[in-house]
């Protein structure tokens, strides 16, 4: 039976976990840095770095004895190799870089998106390829059929700024602390949905891109009027990104191959409005939703080292001990670049 050791240090969450090749999360532990952060109301890449390197290790030893299992028992070692923050991402492809050529196990350098838009897979033995995914994160808000293993296709993007980091800048103007995101969607339960009029950002356009950045500015200046309450604020916001992601989805399926579900994956995903309203828009395709449990929304190692058991069972070579890591690395990288986009795209 496949067991891979998964490194993950992408952003700010440091994480190892064990993975066997029958879905079972051996062990898994993940160090969070929220209150390093929280006075800064976001990530510094600088602070992120020293605190991977200071806590990785022990988190592999951790994860290793829960398990009760050495790295010779290991079949490869699984790291995100980008894209991220650099420096944190050097620092866990470095470590596994190190053990892997220490005990000559495999490397299996991991596209941190891939180990989202894999980790539904992981929880559910029955999705299989190709899947519609929405991929919602603090960095990255993209439309991907998946069509197997390495084979992805990218029907749309932000232009701007991800739907993550426009729940973090809300967050922020509202004076909830970091991370923004289960704050704001805490403090919306409190609020009208209706209340602020807030715009929704190429709600109709034909391409199925996205765009927050006019909603962040829209929020603060609300904000800034004194006019509205924090919580209805914070519902209104909610619900103008929702009516996006269900706009711009609905979009994308009606031009895309068929596909077996519509998934949803990435830091997001953990919103439970943003899941009722596209697992709605999926039965108007006869489409079942799924999206992976809480603890694999966010980032994790256990995703890293699934998409490592996944591109083994798929053939993938093993990579070499030189790869350098990627602050950017797309899933599809022959995908147009979307009109007006910047570098994110």
């Amino acid at each position: 039976m496949t067991l891979v050791l998964g490194i993950e240090s992408s952003c700010d969450e440091t994480a190892a976990a064990l993975v066997t090749g029958k879905r079972v999360i051996v062990a898994q532990a993940i160090a969070s840095q929220e209150a390093e952060h929280a006075p800064y109301g976001g990530v510094v890449p600088e602070i992120a770095a020293r605190a991977h390197a200071e806590r990785l290790a022990p988190l592999i030893e951790k994860v290793l004895q829960e398990a009760d299992v050495q790295l010779a028992d290991c079949d490869a070692i699984a790291a995100t190799a980008g894209p991220g923050l650099i420096g944190g991402v050097i620092v866990g492809l470095v470590t596994a870089k190190a053990l892997a050529m220490a005990t000559g196990k495999p490397l299996l350098a991991i596209n941190h998106l891939e180990g989202h838009a894999l980790s539904p897979r992981l929880a559910d033995a029955s999705l299989e390829f190709p899947y519609a995914l929405l991929l919602v994160s603090g960095g990255h808000c993209q439309i991907l059929r998946v069509e197997g293993v390495g084979k992805y296709q990218r029907l749309a993007t932000t232009i701007d700024d991800a739907l993550g980091e426009a729940f973090d800048k809300t967050a922020k103007i509202l004076g909830l602390g970091y991370p923004g995101g289960p704050a704001v969607e805490k403090l919306a339960l409190q609020g009208d949905p209706a209340a602020v009029p807030l715009p929704r950002p190429l709600k109709g356009s034909k391409e199925p891109h996205f765009s927050f950045a006019g909603l962040k500015s829209a929020v603060w200046r609300a904000h800034q009027s004194d006019e509205h309450a924090d919580a209805d604020l914070a519902a209104s916001f909610q619900q103008a990104a929702l009516d996006c992601i269900i706009d711009r989805t609905r979009r994308a399926l009606g031009r895309m191959e068929p596909v077996t579900a519509l998934v949803m994956a990435g830091g997001v995903a953990a919103n439970q409005t943003i899941r009722g309203g596209l697992e709605q828009l999926a039965s108007e395709f006869d489409l079942p939703f799924t999206a992976p449990p809480l603890a694999l929304c966010t980032d994790n190692a256990a995703m890293i080292a699934w998409a490592g058991i996944e591109r083994l069972a798929a053939g993938f070579d093993a990579d070499p001990l030189d790869l350098k890591a990627r602050p950017r690395w797309p899933l599809d990288p022959d995908a147009a670049p979307a009109r007006g986009a910047g570098v994110k795209a």
